[in-house]
């Protein structure tokens, strides 16, 4: 047998965070300079204990740009080894075998108002010392091109001119959750609607929050059946957001008229591409399998519809798929991204 690897992983987040120039129309993406190594490129840092991609990479881009932000669409990820960090010819570089894998997203300004009102289910973001970032600017695609330091960072560059063509910066996004877990059907003595979720499902529905947070929802809504609504309170609390409970989104209610629980949801998606803005929903699994039936066709590849999958339980419990559309050139809402969104609970 042959020797194991002695390759070891260190994991890193960031993201392009981008605008529209309001006098040219132009996009501008954001660019930092590290002093330690004299270079240019897209912020980002390693994920600290316990945490998520996502969740540094919003960290990472506020700590490094002094700007709030949220999440978009999901570009990909590069390695190289870590010994190259700051190197320009990084995969000529082999160092210790140690490689540094980094997941990059889109990512958006965020109103200060809103960011702090998602603070205390994100957590804290404090600004980089200047001797870890000394300079950051906006710069167009041609002169970001130009300046990146690493070829590693110009291709996730042209990831995101690829997001751009697909019309990315103008998705709307919208979280449908799965209720936490909830108490057995067959222990608990109550009515179905008011089976609470378990002290494990609390603590996941808790850990979801801090994942939610990074996309920035402005509306939450859920059915009324009380799994469902425990499952959005602490997001609720935490933001001081209302939680808009939706009669067509109970189990009953889909059983009786699964037509109307589909026209609701359409609903809140067209709320979220007119509005520019993101909603959280949460609903129940035979709910959850009743949309992804209309949500399949809508979906701009047929990787991106495999990710909703087409049998019981759909997705886990107190876990989130964050769905991002565009209108087509009919209008319709067309799925350009799906990202699975699940709590770290530790």
């Amino acid at each position: 047998m042959g020797a194991m690897s002695s390759k070891r992983i260190v994991e890193a987040a960031g993201g392009i965070l981008y605008r529209h120039n309001e006098h040219t129309g132009q996009v501008e993406v954001c660019v930092v300079h590290r002093p330690k190594y004299d270079d240019w490129s897209w912020p980002k840092g390693k994920l600290e204990a316990n945490e998520s991609h996502r969740h540094a990479a919003v960290r990472e881009i506020g700590e490094e740009t002094g700007h709030d932000v949220q999440l978009g669409a999901w570009l990909g990820d590069v390695e190289y080894p870590l010994a190259a960090e700051g190197r320009k010819a990084r995969h000529k570089v082999a160092g210790d075998g140690t490689v540094k894998h980094v997941a990059y997203w889109m990512a958006t300004l965020l109103d200060r108002a809103h960011a702090r009102l998602l603070a205390p289910a994100f957590g804290p973001v404090h600004r980089a010392d200047a001797d870890e970032i000394n300079g950051v600017v906006w710069l167009t695609i041609d002169q970001a091109r130009k300046k990146l330091t690493h070829s590693t960072d110009r291709d996730i560059l042209a990831l995101f001119v690829d997001r751009l063509e697909e019309g990315a910066d103008h998705a709307a996004t919208l979280l449908l959750v799965r209720h936490a877990k909830a108490e057995s059907r067959k222990q608990w003595k109550g009515t179905d609607a008011a089976r609470p979720i378990t002290p494990n499902g609390a603590v996941a529905a808790y850990a979801l929050d801090r994942e939610l947070a990074c996309y920035a929802p402005t509306r939450l809504a859920s059915s009324p059946w009380v799994r469902c609504q425990q499952t959005m309170e602490m997001l609720s609390w935490q933001t001081g957001m209302t939680v808009h409970l939706v009669d067509q989104l109970t189990e009953d209610a889909f059983a009786a008229d699964p037509q109307a629980a589909w026209d609701t949801f359409a609903t809140l998606i067209d709320d979220a591409l007119d509005g520019g803005t993101t909603g959280a929903v949460c609903m129940h699994r035979p709910v959850i399998g009743g949309m992804f039936e209309h949500l399949r066709p809508m979906c701009a590849t047929k990787t991106l519809a495999k990710t909703l999958i087409a049998k019981t339980p759909y997705m886990p419990t107190g876990n989130a798929l964050a769905i991002l559309f565009i209108r087509d050139a009919d209008g319709a809402p067309r799925i350009i991204d799906i990202q699975k969104v699940a709590p770290i609970v530790y």
